[in-house]
């Protein structure tokens, strides 16, 4: 019996020696993902990262609800209005998978509304900072596609673990439909509008919300994701770097950058006057 447990203790050693020594060789080949500051900004590492880009979030869209509705529009219109934009997917998702909702279940978020209400509603210039100022817009952009990610990425993975699978051996298309609606499910509230927000197609949040959702879930539910490290943290990175470029290709006008420069139309007269000159 003490050679046994000698011999097994011995085993015992060597399998921790050979598991430690294969922890120090194993490089994660995908790892520089995740280990810089941006992928931590990205992913939401910090609660005060989240706070800082549900406020740019809610500031975001607060200008849309503002820049649409008539300065004598009543307090409570417009405070409601904002409140079904900035949270229209974090409440009819959750009552989809029966959650609660989230303006019920997170505190920040009124919070955050209200402070950027307030602003939108006492400070108009602010509207018209946005719109001249590049640098403005970008950051708050960056704020607002961050956040909207995260927001997508959540209700995508609490749909998938509250759908029970049917025909396949995951839920397919329930978690895709509820991840789209959490990225533009605001566009939709009130439910008067009916199906005017898609009368003239699919808007750029609904088709990026549509697209991100249904990659997040494919990837983690298949044998996408197997041997991947940290896939899901992964995974809600490239969405959000997805997001980010999508946010700013529509915010600003890269076209100039791929054309050659059009010439201005002094220059072009002029050079017609020579032509007929010559």
């Amino acid at each position: 019996l003490v050679r046994q447990k000698k011999s097994t203790m011995v085993l015992k050693k060597l399998l921790n020696r050979t598991d430690a020594a294969f922890d120090d060789d194993f490089v994660d080949p995908t790892g520089w993902m995740l280990a810089n500051s941006f992928a931590e900004f990205l992913t939401l590492h910090t609660k005060e990262i989240k706070y800082m880009c549900m406020f740019g979030y809610t500031f975001y869209h607060g200008k849309k609800v503002f820049s649409s509705l008539n300065p004598d529009t009543a307090f409570s219109y417009k405070l409601v209005q904002m409140i079904l934009a900035c949270t229209g997917g974090g409440i009819m998702v959750p009552i989809f998978i029966n959650a609660v909702p989230v303006p019920l279940g997170q505190d920040a978020y009124p919070i955050a509304i209200m402070c950027s209400f307030l602003l939108h509603d006492n400070f108009p210039i602010l509207r018209e900072i946005f719109a001249l100022s590049p640098w403005l817009k970008g950051a708050i952009i960056l704020l607002y596609e961050t956040s909207r990610a995260y927001v997508v990425v959540s209700l995508t993975g609490a749909a998938a673990n509250a759908i029970p699978p049917s025909q396949f051996s995951f839920p397919v298309f329930g978690p895709i439909i509820c991840g789209a609606i959490a990225g533009c499910g605001g566009a939709f509230l009130p439910l008067n509008k009916g199906l005017d927000p898609i009368k003239n197609g699919l808007a750029p949040n609904m088709l990026s919300a549509l697209i991100a959702a249904a990659f997040f879930h494919i990837f983690l539910s298949t044998s996408l994701s197997d041997g991947v490290i940290d896939a899901r943290k992964k995974a809600h990175l490239l969405v959000a770097i997805f997001f980010v470029i999508h946010g700013f290709s529509h915010a600003f006008d890269f076209s100039g950058l791929f054309s050659p420069p059009v010439p201005a139309p002094a220059v072009v007269e002029k050079e017609e006057e020579t032509k007929k000159n010559d």
